[in-house]
């Protein structure tokens, strides 16, 4: 560049006012002069469009529809979502799914804070023990699901076994209303665990040792320490993992699907005797695909996505009142 349009370029610079920005050309203005950037992205947003929301506007679309997947398709309106108030096995599968996230949920945190905790504080085969209490949540759920079902089987489980052993009568784990939702809450905890426990030992990596430092030298006991130290600083973390988990909770489905079956028409008690088992996404997948029920599955879809939002909801306002 020559000094002539150096300087024709800085006197324009000093005729411009302070804090205006100078004009766009109409090579700058035009936006696809970022073409090459557009096209490296692209491929996201494709299959985004094609698996994300295509789906989500067919299932909407669907919802107001009855459909077998071979008649023709006929306009229902509100019809099946009036039904589905009315229904007495999607109430019975919402009970379900909220007993069951309440008795795996709970005790799963609290157990991975302590174990977090425990983790902090040991200094040798961190590692190893990281490494362990990774493995049940890259298991295949499947796989998990026949192991539990083989240990609480009614007749020859090893957890009836060892009941007999020390002279316990044996309990109907995979008959009983509650004993179904035990087992499928243990099932759940014992996955999970060890993966919030990864999560909150991360948190208090981040944690200042001076902070813990400056309470020792106050007198705070290890008890004090934990409940006025490390949970209010872990809180955001916390909060994390319960709306991680209250969303996985409510998606509960392979664990009764692999457990009970979820074929209505061969298998009425789908999802255990008494329907103990059957949790909303399941009751979904029964009428959606064993039933042919697609219109009517839709609106089950959108009846769980109101359900989480409500827990969402309540969630985010109880963390908020929290802080206040």
């Amino acid at each position: 560049m020559s000094s002539a349009s150096l300087d024709r370029g800085f006197r324009r610079s000093r005729s411009r006012p302070p804090g205006q920005t100078p004009a766009k050309t109409g090579a700058q203005r035009n936006p696809l002069r970022f073409w090459p950037q557009y096209v490296a992205v692209s491929p996201f947003f494709l299959i985004f469009a094609a698996f994300g929301l295509f789906p989500l506007g067919f299932s909407a679309w669907l919802a107001f529809h009855r459909w077998d997947g071979i008649n023709p398709v006929t306009f229902a309106g509100f019809d099946q979502f009036r039904f589905l108030l009315e229904d007495a096995t999607f109430r019975k599968a919402v009970v379900n799914t909220i007993l069951i996230w309440i008795m795996a949920t709970v005790p799963m945190l609290v157990m991975s804070l302590g174990i977090a905790a425990m983790l902090n504080a040991v200094k040798r085969f961190r590692t190893f023990y990281q490494v362990v209490l990774f493995l049940p949540s890259v298991t295949s759920i499947v796989a998990i699901t026949i192991f539990f079902k083989a240990i609480f089987n009614n007749q020859v489980g090893v957890v009836n076994q060892v009941l007999e052993g020390i002279g316990l009568p044996g309990v109907e784990w995979l008959s009983g209303y509650w004993t179904i939702k035990i087992v499928l809450a243990t099932l759940m905890t014992w996955q999970w665990v060890g993966y919030n426990a990864i999560i909150y030992f991360a948190g208090l990596q981040a944690i200042s040792t001076e902070v813990y430092e400056a309470a020792k030298i106050d007198g705070a006991g290890a008890l004090r320490t934990f409940w006025s130290i490390t949970v209010p600083l872990l809180r955001p973390i916390i909060l994390f993992t319960v709306v991680v988990s209250t969303i996985g909770g409510m998606q509960t489905f392979a664990e009764p699907q692999v457990l009970f079956g979820s074929n209505a028409s061969i298998n009425p008690n789908s999802g255990g005797p008494g329907q103990a088992g059957l949790t909303m996404v399941l009751y979904f997948y029964q009428q959606a695909f064993n039933n042919n029920n697609y219109g009517y599955g839709a609106a089950i879809a959108y009846g769980v996505f109101a359900v989480i939002a409500v827990f969402a909801v309540l969630n985010w306002r109880l963390t908020a009142r929290s802080e206040k």
